[in-house]
C-alpha cells in the first residue's frame, strides 16, 4: 500500500498544507510519496523529500504547470494513479479544484474534508457544520481524500535524510484552460490559514471604518492576521479573503480572538479547533461563549482599544 499526496507550492515554496497533508498519508501507513507537478520547483522538491515520513518525491516539470491549472495538474496525477491505493490533497482551494477531477477521472468516490483515520480504508468527516461526524468506509481500490488540514499536525523534518527525488516525463495535457494572469492581493501580513494569532471582527461592529479602527490596531499590536465572520463581509466591513467560517476559510490558529461575532454555527465551524479561543461580546447568551476557553462580556468599542493599550 503506498499514497500519494499531491503538494501545493508556488514553484518555489511548500505550502504549510502540504506538511498537514503528510501527517494524515503517513497515519494510513504504507509508504508516502510527495507529487511535486510545477515549473522549475526543484527547490520544492528538495523541500518535501526532507519531510519526516516521506518515502519518495515523484518531481514532475512543465510549463503547463506552471500555474497549477487543474486539468493539467488532474492529468498528471490520473497518469501515476494506478500505483496508489490512496491519492491525498489538502482540503484548501487548490485541492478541493483538482481532487474531484481526479475521483470523476478514476469512478471512484471522494472523501472530503477527511479529520480522522480510523483504519487505511476507514475515516472520519465532519457534517452538518461540524456538528456531527460522520464515519465513512471506502471499499474503492483507490481513495481520492482532501484532508482538513487544521485536524493534523505539520509533518517535522526527518532525522533519517533526505528522501530520493525521481524526476518523471509530464504527460500530454489538452488545451482546455490556459493561464490567463493573476491579480495578487500584497498582505503584509501573515496568511490567514497558516497564522498562529487570529482576530476576528463581526457585525457588530457596524462599518468598515470601525472594523479597521478597532481590529487593525489590534492585529498590529499581536503580529496577527485579521479575520471576520460572514455577516461582517457580506455587510461589506472586510474582503471576501478574511472570512472565517464553513464557506470561508479553516483556521486553528493557537490563539483566535473574536471581537462583536455571535458565533453562528457556520463560524464556528471554521475556527472552533483553535488552540485556545477568547469571546469579547456584550450578549451573555451568544455561542460564540459555547466554544471560548476566556470570555469577556463586553462593549468591543471599550474593551479592544482597553487591550490595544494595555498591549
Amino acid at each position: 500500500m503506498t499514497i500519494l499526496v499531491i503538494a501545493e507550492h508556488d514553484n518555489t515554496h511548500l505550502k504549510p498544507a502540504t506538511l498537514n497533508t503528510v501527517t494524515a498519508a503517513s497515519q494510513c501507513g504504507g509508504d508516502v510519496h510527495v507529487l511535486v507537478a510545477g515549473h522549475n520547483a526543484a527547490t520544492v522538491a528538495s523541500a518535501a523529500a526532507q519531510l519526516a515520513g516521506v518515502a519518495k518525491v515523484i518531481h514532475v516539470d512543465a510549463d503547463t504547470l506552471a500555474h497549477g491549472i487543474a486539468e493539467n495538474v488532474t492529468a498528471q496525477v490520473v497518469a501515476l494513479a494506478s500505483a496508489y491505493s490512496h491519492i491525498l490533497f489538502a482540503a484548501t482551494a487548490s485541492g478541493k479544484n483538482i481532487a474531484p477531477r481526479v475521483a470523476a477521472k478514476l469512478d471512484v468516490g471522494q472523501i472530503s474534508d477527511m479529520t480522522k483515520v480510523i483504519s487505511p480504508d476507514t475515516f472520519e468527516r465532519p457534517i452538518y457544520a461540524g456538528n456531527a461526524i460522520a464515519t465513512v468506509q471506502s471499499t474503492d481500490t483507490i481513495k481520492v481524500i482532501t484532508v482538513r488540514t487544521t485536524a493534523f499536525d505539520a509533518a517535522a523534518q526527518s532525522t533519517q535524510g533526505p528522501a530520493a527525488i525521481e524526476t518523471i516525463a509530464p504527460v500530454a495535457t489538452t488545451a482546455g484552460s490556459t493561464y490567463v494572469g493573476s491579480e495578487i492581493a500584497k498582505n503584509d501580513r501573515p496568511e490567514l490559514t497558516a497564522a498562529k494569532i487570529i482576530v476576528s471582527g463581526g457585525r457588530a461592529l457596524g462599518s468598515q471604518e470601525k472594523f479597521n479602527d478597532i481590529m487593525i490596531p489590534l492585529a498590529d499590536k499581536l503580529g496577527a492576521a485579521v479575520g471576520a465572520s460572514r455577516a461582517a463581509v457580506d455587510a461589506g466591513y472586510a474582503p471576501n479573503d478574511w472570512q472565517v467560517g464553513q464557506t470561508g476559510k479553516i483556521v486553528a490558529p493557537q490563539l483566535y480572538i473574536a471581537a462583536g461575532i455571535s458565533g453562528a454555527i457556520q463560524h464556528l465551524a471554521g475556527m472552533k479547533d483553535s488552540k485556545v479561543i477568547v469571546a469579547i461580546n456584550k450578549d451573555p447568551e451568544a455561542p460564540i461563549f459555547s466554544v471560548a476557553d476566556y470570555g469577556l462580556e463586553a462593549d468591543l468599542f471599550t474593551a479592544v482599544p482597553e487591550l490595544v493599550a494595555a498591549l
